[in-house]
């Protein structure tokens, strides 16, 4: 029987983990496959590590890596990809926001041909509005400015074979942004949708500064168009410049009228003044992501596991 390697990123879950292996092996029960659990503990400051490490002594099929502390959803992922050895891989939340139900029809399109199933949310009930709101500006800028397409409302949440993860597995860069990679690394996709679901316990730890700065993370990963921002920038305040000059020059030499000097210079030096800093903070952004690359930090550190082979 193949194998699914079923990656489960957790921080502060501790009401969650039970009833997410109960429920996942409830809707799954028809699937013909041999389920391995890869609870990721990202540094939780409740008792989900110890939750799991309870699940994992009374089930053989319950594994788990616990980190030093606290590096965020994308190192999670990582680090499942990474220790699974599933023929066949899904990542799921916790939170059973992803239908577990869903799976019997993803692995159908996989013996269809598929290489990847994924899953996209068809609306946005009960999250805040103004979330929404910019979930959608970014998806609409994101696949104008990038030549790596992303489906709007697409979760983690996908079925993929082992060769699509082995391909993603090289992508060796510090500064990950899963969504972009999954669809960066290409192969045969679809798409299954589903209508939002509330979280079954607990509260997210996603605020929405947090899924700012991630969105912003991605448009940096995945488009070069700011960088073209601000030298576009540049070039247009220099031939505003030109053409200012110009014309205050024909018309106290024609018209005979003295230039406003103080407001004229106060405006012109704000203007000027906001653009370099908007062009400089763009460049930083990107000088930035270089100079963590550089370092060549590791993803993250497992502080204990119980997966034999993984130190």
């Amino acid at each position: 029987m193949k194998k699914l390697s079923v990656i489960v990123p957790a921080y502060n879950e501790e009401e969650s983990v039970e009833i997410f292996i109960e429920e996942f092996l409830k809707q799954t029960s028809q699937l013909p496959l041999e389920k391995n659990f890869y609870f990721i503990n990202d540094g939780s400051t409740d008792n989900t590590l110890q939750i799991i490490k309870k699940l994992s002594a009374k089930y053989n099929y319950v594994n788990y890596i616990s980190f030093s502390r606290n590096f965020g959803k994308e190192a999670a992922l990582l680090a499942g990809l990474k220790s699974c050895d599933g023929d066949y891989v899904t990542v799921m939340d916790v939170d059973l926001q992803d239908p577990p139900e869903m799976l019997n029809e993803m692995y159908k399109k996989i013996v269809e041909g598929y290489d990847v199933v994924g899953t996209r949310r068809v609306n946005r009930d009960g999250e805040p509005i103004i979330r929404s709101i910019f979930a959608r500006m970014f998806y609409k800028l994101i696949n104008r400015i990038s030549s790596t397409e992303m489906v709007d409302g697409a979760r983690d949440f996908r079925l993929m074979t082992r060769q699509v993860v082995d391909n993603l597995l090289l992508l060796q860069e510090n500064n990950r942004f899963s969504k972009g990679l999954f669809s960066w690394v290409g192969f045969n996709v679809t798409y299954l949708e589903y209508k939002n679901r509330e979280r079954v316990a607990g509260e997210t730890s996603w605020s929405f500064l947090k899924l700012f700065r991630y969105s912003v993370d991605g448009i940096v990963n995945f488009s070069e168009v700011p960088l073209s921002i601000a030298t576009y920038i540049g070039l247009f305040s220099f031939l505003g410049s030109i053409i200012l000059s110009i014309f205050f020059g024909v018309k106290t030499v024609v018209f005979g009228d003295s230039v406003q000097g103080f407001p004229t210079l106060v405006i012109l030096l704000l203007l000027l003044g906001g653009l370099q800093l908007l062009s400089l903070g763009i460049i930083g952004k990107y000088i930035a992501k270089i100079f963590l690359e550089t370092k060549k930090r590791p993803n993250y550190i497992i502080k204990e596991s119980n997966i034999k082979n993984l130190f």
